[in-house]
This record gives C-alpha cells, structure tokens and sequence, in this order.
C-alpha cells in the first residue's frame, strides 16, 4: 500500500483540470495577444479563468494577474510595492516564520537599505500582535503576513492584524501569503482587508507553473518585468493559457467542496494527532483544534533525525515532507521551528504530514501503523 501525505508540497492534478488543460493546449493553443479568431479564443480562456477565481475570492476580475506561481506571486507583490512606494517610507514588517520566497525578499531589501521588521510568535506559531501594534510607524510602507504557515499549519490573525495596520499605518500595504490557505479555508481578501494575495496552483489539484496574484484596486504596485505589455503591464508575456485554464477550473472545483473537504480533512487530521501522540518520543507543532488549517500536521521525533524517518516511511510506501532542511545542511534550519522555540535536538527531527480532499481513512492508518513500527525501531539504536 502506499500514502501519498506530501500535499503541502505539491497535489496532484484534478482530472477536470488535466482535462480542460490538454483541450487548450491540442485546440485552442492561439496566442491571446493575437487579433485573429484562434487568438480570441485563447484570450477567452483566460477571461474566464479569471472570472470563476475572482468568484471564489468576491473579488474583481481585473484584480487578478497570472504569474508563473507562488514563488513570483510573492516577489511581485513585495517588490513591487516597495518600488512604488518607496518614497512614502523605508520600513517593512514581515514575521519570523514566512517562506523563504518572502523571507529571502526581504533580507534582499534590507541590503538596498530598508529597514525590516521580524514580528516573533509565540510558541503555537501565531504572530505575535502587540509586536506588529508596536512595530508600525508612519514609515512602514509594506506588511507581508502568510495566512496559514507551510510548515505547521498555523492560521495566522490576518484580519486583527489589517485593523491594526489600518489603525496605524493606513497608508501601508498588507500583504499575504495564502499559498497554503487558499482552497482549504475561507479566502475574501476585501472582507479580511488585504491589499495583496499571493495563490500556488499545484497546491489546490492545478498544474505545477501557474499562480496568481491578486491585487487590490487601486493598489500601487510596478513590474518586475517589461516588455508586451499583457496583464496591464504588471506581468507582461505571453500567458501560459493552458495551465491558466486549469487553475480556473481547479479553483472552482475546490470553492465548490470547501466546506465539506475542510470538515473531512480536519476529521483526519485529529484522528492523526491522537493516535500519532501514543506513540513515544513523538510531539505534534503548531496550533491545536481550528486554529490550525485542516491539512498540515507537523511532527516530532525524539532521537529520530528527519531525513532517517522520511527515508524510512518512504521505503514503506509513505510519502512526507522534511519539517526542516536534512542534518546535513546546517545552514537552512528552519526558521519557523526556531522561531517557536522547539527543543534545538528537535529541530531536525520534524516531519510534516499534509492531506488533501482525496486523502483516504485508509492511507492515514496504515501511516500510523508505519510510524508505530519504525518510530521505535529507530529510536532504539540512536545514541544516548
């Protein structure tokens, strides 16, 4: 048997949107900046692509620009507002626990010469708020906050956090990673007051090479890239119309279930924690209960390095993620786990377990009885 648990990672694509993804690509494969009928085609594509993804945020259409992923979702959004924005201030705020496709932006920007803000959080993952209320000044001209964390599966204050940001620093734009968030939980950007959304396809059944970026009318925000002129000018190129396709219809696949997968996930994911928790040596991360997204379980394990159980749990059939970088590289720790405070031997001793809405009872129990077997095995010969 094998158990796929590595969806945090990526997902497979959904059938519908393999589907509708190899059609654009046989079919209707003009290039959407052409005049001609093949061209109006493809620009149709896109059209409504963009129209059932602004449905499932109650956004606008023009507010969603396709970029090749999470990845430049997240440098766009922050370098592009900084450089429109640069002479309103020079002071950012982001938090200790973000990807590193937001984390490394920001060491970038500190070497231009602005100031940036590493909010802390306490020992669950959350930001901290009385540290981002303290860290607003009438400099800060960008807040960049992910709304659920990769590695942990924390569901950070986004909405507390855009009133304190509207309360102090009103001019500021806020940013937010929803790269884990979007497709599993509730995800209105107007209504949660963000400015900048960041979304990943292949973490919600899309293809690999496909994102968007949603912007906020009126936002100030300027390329990365020239030359075209597509998107507004914001993201010009050719688009990748296929997999744009497939995003679309991936995104209404996962708006229409959402509530059913979230309650089917979140029932696996404590059924996990409470059998994971038997068995010795081992600690569960983040969040409990709701203030975790329903699909993201990191875990612990005392004198097990992480690389030793993924290698092991892969050899029977059992697919995760490393919850920090293999011992090997000293360098890349993870930040999140040092920003919670986790015990230094278990920093590379974590996993991370990740479902989808196809994650079957099935594969999560024979995971469990995996672990149950190779945990103390492993344990065994470790040195004291």
């Amino acid at each position: 048997m094998e158990a796929y648990l590595d969806n945090s990672a990526t997902t497979k694509c959904s059938r519908r949107a393999a589907d509708i993804m190899m059609r654009v690509l046989m079919e209707d494969y003009g290039n959407p900046s052409s005049l001609h009928g093949m061209g109006m085609k493809a620009e149709d594509e896109i059209k409504l692509a963009k129209k059932k993804i602004a449905k499932t945020l109650k956004a606008l259409e023009k507010e969603i620009i396709f970029t090749s992923g999470g990845t430049e979702s997240n440098n766009l959004a922050i370098f592009g507002s900084v450089e429109a924005n640069k002479r309103m201030g020079d002071h950012i705020i982001t938090t200790a626990v973000e990807h590193a496709s937001v984390l490394q932006p920001m060491q970038r920007l500190e070497e231009l010469g602005y100031r940036v803000t590493y909010l802390p959080v306490d020992a669950s993952g959350m930001v901290l708020l009385d540290s981002l209320e303290g860290a607003l000044d009438e400099e800060t001209i960008l807040v960049s906050m992910m709304h659920v964390n990769n590695e942990i599966g924390t569901i950070e204050p986004i909405e507390a956090a855009s009133k304190l940001i509207q309360k102090k620093a009103a001019h500021a734009l806020f940013h937010v990673d929803a790269i884990q968030s979007y497709g599993k939980l509730e995800v209105c950007p107007k209504r949660m007051g963000v400015d900048l959304l960041s979304v990943s396809g292949h973490k919600i059944h899309a293809p690999k090479g496909v994102g968007f970026l949603y912007i906020r009318d009126k936002s100030k925000i300027k390329p990365a890239l020239y030359g075209g002129g597509q998107q507004k000018g914001l993201r010009p190129g050719t688009e990748n119309v296929p997999a744009i396709a497939a995003l679309g219809e991936a995104a209404a696949e996962c708006a229409g279930h959402l509530t059913s997968n979230a309650g089917a996930m979140y029932a696996l994911r404590d059924s996990f924690i409470s059998e994971a928790e038997k068995i010795p040596g081992v600690t569960i991360n983040g969040a409990k209960g709701r203030d975790a997204a329903p699909h993201i379980v990191s875990v612990s394990v005392e004198g097990v390095k992480s690389e030793v159980l993924l290698h092991s749990l892969e050899e029977a059939g059992v697919y995760v993620s490393a919850g920090s970088a293999c011992s090997s590289n000293k360098q890349s720790v993870s930040s999140t786990l040092a920003a919670i405070g986790l015990k230094r031997e278990l920093l590379d001793a974590t996993v991370r377990f990740s479902f989808c809405p196809s994650t079957t009872e099935e594969e999560v129990e024979y995971a469990l009885r995996q672990m149950a077997e190779i945990i103390p095995f492993r344990r065994k010969f470790t040195r004291k």
